[in-house]
Order: C-alpha cells, then structure tokens, then sequence
C-alpha cells in the first residue's frame, strides 16, 4: 500500500518534487541553504489535450514519456520523487477514536471502520491514516482525532506506473492540499485553534477548497471552475478562438467596482463597456458563491469557530485584484500567496507571477525531500 499521509511535515533525504496536472508538468528540485532552502532546479513542461480527460490521465504513456525527456534536459539525475493526487480523487475525514488503543489495535480498528466512510468498495480503496492530538468529547470521553485519507487503488496504480515508466522511485503519493499545507505551515501559525483559515487553490480545471484549523484540513471541496473556465469566458465575449492556452489571463486585472444594493457586483453597467471583464466577473462570481456554499456548510455544523480569512493560491491567484474581488464578494480578509517568498527561498533565475503563484503544491512536495 502506497503512503498518503506519512507525517504531514516530515523530512528526508534529497530529491524531486512532481506535479501533474491537466495543463502542465511542474518539477522542482529544492536543496538545503543555510536555515533555509534554494531553488536549485524548476522544470515546467505544457501538457498536450487529451492527455487528460475530465480531469483524470488518460495517456500514461505519455505523461511519462514528459517527465523522463524533461529530466533528461535538464540534466535532473535524481530517481526519487514525492508526487500528488488531486483532491478530487481522495476522501478525507476527521474521525474520533477512543484514546486508549495502541498502534496495532488503532489501525485494525481503522481498517474496520474505513468502509463506513468510503463512496467506493473498501476492497478496491487504498487507505491511510495519521493520529493528529487528542481532545475530551462532549461526555467527557478522552479520544485522539485520527485524519483517515481514502483514494481508489486503480488511481494509485496509475501513477506508480508512470513514475516507474519514467525510471523514477516515488517516496510517498499525497494529497496536492496536503503539499500546499506545508508549503504555508509558518502562514498558517498565525491563526488560533479558534480562527479557521480558507484555502482556495485555483487551478486550471478547478478550484481546490479547504477549510483549515490548527494547521489541519477540517473541510476540502474540489469546485469546478478553474483558470480555463475564465479564460475560456474572456475569449469567447472578445470572439477569440477556443483555446488551452491561459496565456490571455497574464497581466489581467480583475475589475472591482462598489457592491450594488442587491449585494452584487456592477457587472452590468461594466459589461456595457468591456464584455470580456464581465465574462471574467460571472464566472468568479459563480466560484464566490460556491465558496460561501461550503463555507456556511461548515460553519453551520461548527460552534465557536471564526473564518479569520482566505487564502488564495494557484495560477489564479496571480490575476490582478483577485483578492480584492473576493475579499468584497465574501466579506473576508483575503491575500494571495506567494509560495517562494512564504519559504524565503534563493531563486537563480526570475520566475513569474503565475508561475510563482502556481508552485505552491510542488514546492511542498519537494520539501519532503530535503
């Protein structure tokens, strides 16, 4: 059985960071400095269409055939990795166990009970788990939450697969909101077991959402509108080709005007003037009213917890005023992250702002490795 979890913020010995996604292949090699870390290799690599498919890979050949010519060109000899699945593919919930069991009894009692929480036959699931702290329940009761991670083997099997046909060794598979996670764990500390924080990772095809407190994911939601959808919406309002591409999103700046009195944006009198900028509004105006979904969802089956605020992250976290879109939108504090200055890292070479924005779930994959 392949690790998902396998300490959330452990290290160990050197090497590479890959991410898979729809749109690209992002490889990072990190290496000690110091107190702190230097960017010693990023490699992104453009995904071909069709390589995948509703968000899932459809040509494994292929994604390997990538990761080993981009390796090769850059001269990368590292073979182990840590990589990711995405959020969409995994269950993970937060589950009370009774304090006293040992380590064998723990994971028998976890096996036991993993199909209760599981959409799919336990048989066809690989499944792993991390004891997190103990808490007193509401009779008085000593227990140990315990974060149970579930995902279909057939989507495991698939990446040992490509990373074996790559000629790689993969460390350990986990969850991308995982990776993100301890990417901005010193971010994270600032917030109380009371405060909770809200991750959105706006990615090329989705949205990936959690709720975090006390550093640990409470809440996760994969939500269907990534960069694609609003690139998609801005080419189609300026009569410009279908296209991948989400190029025509750098250097954009997302309009913000005062809030109506019906609690909306003025995207009518804005589209009068600019129709691609109110194409771009609905559609981050539909991700906003999903994230307040799942926030409510959550808060209303949480007592005496706050949303402190939001956190964004992803190459949508790039576009220009999307923080104060959805600060207003949502009511919440929000700032973008920037991943390579949240580890203080040593860069050789300028990176841009979406690409830096977008290295959040690799860089915290390549941590493991230092």
């Amino acid at each position: 059985m392949v690790n998902l979890l396998k300490n959330l913020f452990a290290k160990k010995k050197q090497g590479l960071g890959i991410e898979l996604s729809p749109d690209r292949i992002n490889i990072v090699q990190l290496c000690k400095q110091g107190q702190g870390y230097k960017l010693e290799n990023f490699v992104t690599v453009e995904v071909p269409e069709n390589v995948f498919q509703e968000g899932q890979i459809a040509d494994a050949p292929q994604i390997a055939e990538l990761i080993r010519q981009a390796l090769a060109d850059n001269k990368i000899k590292i073979r182990n990795v840590a990589t990711a699945i995405p959020g969409r593919e995994v269950v993970s919930r937060l589950i009370p166990v009774p304090a006293e069991l040992n380590d064998q009894e723990l994971r028998d009692y976890m096996n036991q009970e993993a199909g209760l929480y599981l959409p799919f036959p336990r048989e066809e699931a690989d499944v792993d788990f991390q004891k997190l702290g103990l808490f007193v329940d509401e009779d008085g009761i000593e227990k140990v939450q315990v974060l149970l991670v579930a995902t279909r083997k057939e989507i495991i099997d698939t990446y040992i697969n490509i990373f074996k046909e790559a000629e790689l060794a993969i460390d350990v598979i986990e969850v991308t909101s995982f990776a993100l996670l301890r990417t901005i764990r010193e971010q994270l500390q600032q917030f109380t077991p009371q405060e909770a924080a809200v991750l959105a990772d706006i990615e090329f095809d989705s949205t990936e959402l959690a709720i975090v407190v006390d550093g640990i994911p409470q809440f996760s939601r994969t939500i269907p509108i990534g960069t694609f959808h609003i690139q998609s919406a801005l080419a189609k309002a300026m009569n410009l080709p279908p296209s991948r591409n989400t190029d025509l999103l750098a250097g954009m700046t997302i309009p913000v005007t005062p809030v109506d009195t019906s609690g909306g944006l003025g995207a009518t009198s804005l589209g009068n003037e600019n129709p691609g900028a109110a194409a771009m509004l609905k559609v981050l105006g539909e991700l906003a009213d999903e994230i307040r979904r799942s926030l409510d969802f959550y808060l209303n089956q949480s007592e005496n917890l706050e949303v402190a605020q939001m956190l964004l992250a992803g190459p949508g976290a790039a576009l220009g005023q999307i923080d104060e879109f959805f600060m207003q939108r949502l009511s919440l504090p929000t700032s973008g992250i920037d991943p390579i200055e949240s580890l203080s890292l040593e860069v050789n070479e300028e990176i841009s702002p979406v690409q830096r924005t977008g290295l959040g779930v690799v860089l915290g994959l390549a941590l493991r490795e230092v």
